[in-house]
């Protein structure tokens, strides 16, 4: 055996102790948690809500979806300046949450596609 493939030999026997064994080889890989999960999620001290939502969530020209689209939140952590009562969702409740979009303009959002813990989040102003 050539020095160039010892080295490379020993290179990927380094390398496999230290990461250990790869999915092919029968070891499944860790779940890797989402930012979104790792995120904030509450209302800081310029008084908005900062939270995880949902990606390509729609933001409503009032708080029902019968009225029309003002735009999409295309990330996946976003913040809000308050929240009202509108139609019910399905994410169990009336609550909508009011905020610029990644697309231009204001909207409402539904609570169903905002991740806060409950709804209306707490320390967050109602409009």
């Amino acid at each position: 055996m050539t020095t160039w493939k010892k080295t490379a030999v020993l290179a990927a026997a380094a390398l496999t102790a230290v990461l250990g064994a790869s999915p092919a080889a029968g070891a499944a890989p860790a779940p890797a948690k989402s930012a979104e999960a790792a995120a904030f999620c509450g209302v800081k001290s310029d008084g908005k809500l900062w939270c995880g939502n949902k990606y390509g969530a729609k933001a409503y020209a009032h708080r029902s979806y019968s009225s029309a689209v003002r735009g999409e939140l295309r990330s996946t952590h976003s913040w809000f300046a308050c929240w009202g009562r509108g139609d019910h969702h399905p994410g169990g409740n009336n609550v909508w949450y009011w905020t610029a979009t990644d697309t231009g303009g204001w909207g409402n959002v539904p609570a169903v596609d905002v991740h806060t813990p409950v709804d209306p989040a707490p320390g967050l102003k109602e409009c």
